[in-house]
């Protein structure tokens, strides 16, 4: 079983960038495809981004396309978020998630994720 632990959040201005990370002990992060969600309070959870196993596939959430972009280190068994031009809206707890899949090149349902980090909090100000 992986455990996941991400990083890299903090208290950013509207306008600046963030790099979360997510690192995995347990297993190798490479047997699995990586998502990204969010919570902001009072809301429900939003799917992020998520990349595959070789990293060669990305998706996002549409309120992030264009700003946000996902890339893996599989030596370093990590994943990392970089967030740009960041509004107060993406303020939120960010988690990164796994799914076991046997594809390099796919990612999953966003409802096929099996794994969860504990969160990171994301603030930007205005």
């Amino acid at each position: 079983q992986v455990q996941l632990v991400e990083s890299g959040g903090g208290l950013v201005q509207a306008g600046g960038s963030l790099r979360l990370s997510c690192a995995a002990s347990g297993r190798t992060l490479s047997s699995y495809a990586v998502g990204w969600f969010r919570q902001a309070p009072g809301l429900e959870r939003e799917f992020v981004a998520a990349i595959s196993r070789s990293g060669s596939i990305t998706n996002f959430g549409d309120s992030v396309k264009g700003r946000f972009s996902a890339s893996r280190d599989n030596t370093k068994n990590a994943v990392y978020l970089h967030m740009n031009s960041l509004k107060p809206e993406d303020t939120a707890v960010y988690y990164c998630t796994a799914a076991a899949v046997t594809r390099w090149d796919m990612v999953p349902p966003r409802n096929e994720y099996d794994y969860w980090g504990q969160g990171t909090q994301v603030t930007v100000s205005s």
